[in-house]
């Protein structure tokens, strides 16, 4: 869809939206929108889609909704006909904050970092800012190294991880991401040289 909301850490198995409401509850199907550039046509849910008219159906509400097919409980009344001045913001903001909470959730599922390598992981990544204000080419050499370890570490427990047989859902759950997303973390791990 790609207009949505998205937290680097879990990719596109979690890229949020306002996605609209019919009158009845139900969630329309998709809306095709030409941007006029000639490059095709691409799709949306988002709620500002649905205005109504002979080709798409009107929203009555928003609410959150996630590429991992969770959507939130609470509606958010879009009404048009009022002053839409301050359409946007409640519209908007609402259904973020209830897709941040579900994040929060995702995230409390996934396998937790060790408190003392999540405070080195921050401590470096404070030290590389740093360095970068200060010495931006001893910053991309430290950058340069990282990637080398990382790139060995993430091979290593990605083939640990297959030769323990470990499911792609319990992959998935761990990391906070789809099964479909595991698969491909853990390929692009193991063909990288």
């Amino acid at each position: 869809m790609g207009m949505g909301w998205t937290a680097e850490e879990f990719g596109a198995s979690h890229e949020g939206w306002a996605g609209a409401l019919l009158a009845d509850g139900t969630e329309p199907g998709p809306v095709r929108l030409d941007p006029g550039s000639g490059s095709g046509l691409r799709e949306t849910r988002e709620w500002w889609a649905y205005g109504g008219g002979p080709d798409r159906p009107r929203a009555a509400a928003a609410r959150a909704a996630c590429a991992c097919g969770w959507r939130g409980a609470a509606h958010y009344p879009i009404g048009r006909d009022d002053d839409s001045a301050g359409l946007y913001e409640p519209v908007i903001e609402g259904p973020r904050g209830d897709w941040e909470r579900h994040l929060d959730e995702v995230e409390a599922r996934t396998v937790p970092l060790p408190s003392e390598l999540a405070d080195l992981l921050e401590r470096v990544e404070d030290q590389l800012n740093n360095l970068a204000g200060q010495a931006p080419v001893a910053a991309l050499k430290a950058v340069a190294a990282l990637e080398r370890v990382t790139r060995s570490v993430a091979r290593d427990a990605a083939y640990i991880a297959e030769a323990d047989d470990l499911s792609w859902e319990s992959i998935g759950t761990g990391l906070g991401i789809s099964e479909k997303e595991a698969r491909s973390r853990l390929t692009h791990y193991t063909c990288r040289r």
